[in-house]
């Protein structure tokens, strides 16, 4: 194998193996580095497993209403095992569709863990293999896609032990089926770990520091969810703060500080820490070449630049949104821009869409209402119900909404928010409308399918103009 390159690809995730898949497109002699599976953390470890493990909530979610659809199940249950193996088979099965893609476009895949040495015109790659030992690697341009991992807040006694303090990796392969679970943390990952556990049976509770959850969504549309979610029989404490874990036996004592300060302390068979994330980048040697980095995120301007002659970096590692998404799209703008085929527009953030698959589902794009108006815009809004539209009737998912943000001046689409059955696929539409500057007369022209969920985006864009047709 050689041990010269165009381009050294470190990691392996949706950032790093589109990159590298983008690269052999263009020409490029590409390498790239892993030191555990194919495919990094969402393939093996978080976007996709977590959606099988999901989806066989829902599946029981729709077994036990069976009856309300006119139909007789006379027993629900579970196999957690199978639950667990189907999830596993599936993460296995992407992993090894990464090697085929990898070995299609005749990329090198070097086995082990990467360090960094100053080298030109970009820095030498050093892979220590399985055996333990380091070969030397040259490339024109490096490329770190080293993604991030669960954080722990040891000053707050919030640290994951694998047993009975879990992250997300224990929370996706759990031993047993916890009878009392907490959740600690509100964003996607802490709310997708208490939809599939309460569907479960377990009985959950999720405490947020925040005064809501899923706190970067617009506020309205946080607190339909948490509404839905409560219905669901989740136990959601806002603006609380646990401390203090203190793991036994077979359980784990928390102190849980309230909005009005009283502490108590509660008993949990399981705790799951989705208190954010770090970025990956200790080890790599990016002190000694001179990177810069902010609270664990490496610097970089709109094309991956780091500063470093040859050395970029995209994805987690670089900061919010840490989207698998995102990362794909920054990789692709990275090398195209390094092969001279880019657009010269920086990478806007704005335009990424944030999903959340629990039960109901949330998606968005773009500036929440708060944010709009602190922008110094002045807007127009738009709202639409699910129960006024006769296909999630129909499903019996009546219990959504949908909200669009327009500049009232020009008629801009500053944001779209979503709540409900399906909406994380709903949600391209808007960021469609988005990417390609449509305005609110150009949504409220489109003709969109009867019946569909989607006709809840034009009703809501109707709605903005004062003249919604179903409700």
């Amino acid at each position: 194998m050689s041990t010269q390159y165009d381009l050294i690809v470190i990691g392996s995730g949706p950032g790093g193996y589109v990159t590298a898949i983008r690269a052999s497109q263009l020409g490029m002699k590409t390498a790239i580095v892993e030191r555990e599976a194919l495919g990094g953390i969402c393939l093996n470890w978080g976007c996709i497993p977590t959606k099988a493990l999901l989806r066989s909530a829902e599946v029981l979610y729709l077994a036990k209403h069976a009856k309300d659809f006119g139909l007789v199940i006379d027993k629900t249950d579970f196999d957690l095992e199978a639950v667990v193996k189907r999830s596993r088979g599936v993460a296995s099965q992407l992993s090894n569709g990464v090697k085929f893609l990898m070995k299609k476009n005749k990329i090198d895949v070097l086995e082990g863990t990467a360090r960094l040495e100053k080298g030109a015109p970009a820095p030498k790659v050093i892979v220590k293999g399985k055996d333990g030992k380091d070969v030397s690697y040259q490339s024109k341009h490096v490329i770190l896609a080293t993604g991030a991992r669960a954080r722990d807040i040891p000053q707050a006694g919030l640290v994951a032990d694998g047993k009975l303090v879990w992250t997300y990796r224990e929370a996706m392969t759990p031993d047993v089926m916890p009878k009392r679970l907490l959740v600690i943390g509100s964003g996607a990952i802490g709310i997708e770990f208490a939809s599939f556990y309460n569907e479960l049976g377990a009985e959950t509770t999720v405490v947020e520091v925040m005064d809501r959850i899923l706190p970067v969504e617009d506020e309205e549309i946080s607190k339909h969810a948490e509404k839905e979610f409560k219905k669901q029989g989740l136990k959601i404490l806002t603006g609380t703060q646990v401390g203090n874990l203190k793991p036994g036996k077979n359980t784990v004592t928390a102190e849980i500080t309230g909005k009005d300060g009283k502490k108590e302390t509660q008993e949990f068979d399981r705790v799951i820490l989705a208190v954010g994330i770090v970025g990956n980048v200790e080890n790599l040697g990016l002190e000694d070449l001179g990177a810069k980095i902010e609270k664990t995120h490496v610097v970089v301007d709109g094309f991956g630049k780091t500063g470093v002659a040859g050395l970029y970096a995209i994805g987690d590692l670089t900061g919010p949104p840490w989207l698998a998404h995102k990362a794909s799209h920054e990789g692709v703008m990275c090398v195209e821009a390094i092969a001279g085929k880019g657009h010269g527009e920086k990478f806007d953030p704005w335009n990424v869409p944030g999903c959340t698959y629990a039960h109901p589902q949330v998606a968005s794009v773009g500036l929440t209402e708060k944010a709009a108006k602190e922008k110094g815009y002045d807007i127009k809004v738009g709202r639409f119900s699910f129960i006024g539209n006769g296909k999630a009737i129909a499903l019996g998912e009546q219990d959504g909404l949908t909200k669009v943000i327009f500049d009232k001046k020009t008629g801009e689409l500053l944001g779209a928010h979503m709540v409900g059955a399906e909406v994380t696929e709903l949600i391209q539409g808007y960021v469609i409308a988005r990417q390609g500057e449509l305005t609110e007369q150009d949504l409220a022209h489109t003709v969109f399918a009867h019946p569909t969920i989607s006709e809840t985006m034009h009703e809501a864009v109707l709605d903005a103009e004062g003249r919604v047709l179903h409700l």
